[in-house]
């Protein structure tokens, strides 16, 4: 698929963005080239291939879900003016 110029300031239209005159060729002949290089990746058959999560299929490291950190939740509230059942408290802003 080869885009236009015409193509090219539509599109610009659309998207309400603002291209100067010089822009578009080289941005239809990027645009195009784009497109082309989609067409090529569609074109290829794919039928059989598993789907991967990963491109060079590596196995993710995943450590264990184990807390480390102690609760120090009664040692950072204390500097706070009010709290309440482990929760700050702050004053009404909107009435």
């Amino acid at each position: 698929m080869s885009l236009t110029t015409d193509d090219i300031k539509q599109i610009a239209h659309l998207a309400r963005l603002g291209i100067d005159e010089e822009a578009l060729t080289p941005l239809a002949a990027d645009l195009s080239t784009m497109l082309e290089l989609v067409e090529q990746l569609q074109a290829v058959d794919t039928d059989g291939v598993e789907p991967m999560a990963h491109p060079a299929n590596a196995t993710l490291l995943l450590r264990d879900d184990v807390v480390t950190e102690t609760d120090q939740r009664e040692q950072l509230q204390a500097p706070a003016p009010a709290t309440q059942d482990g929760y700050f408290l702050v004053p009404r802003v909107i009435e």
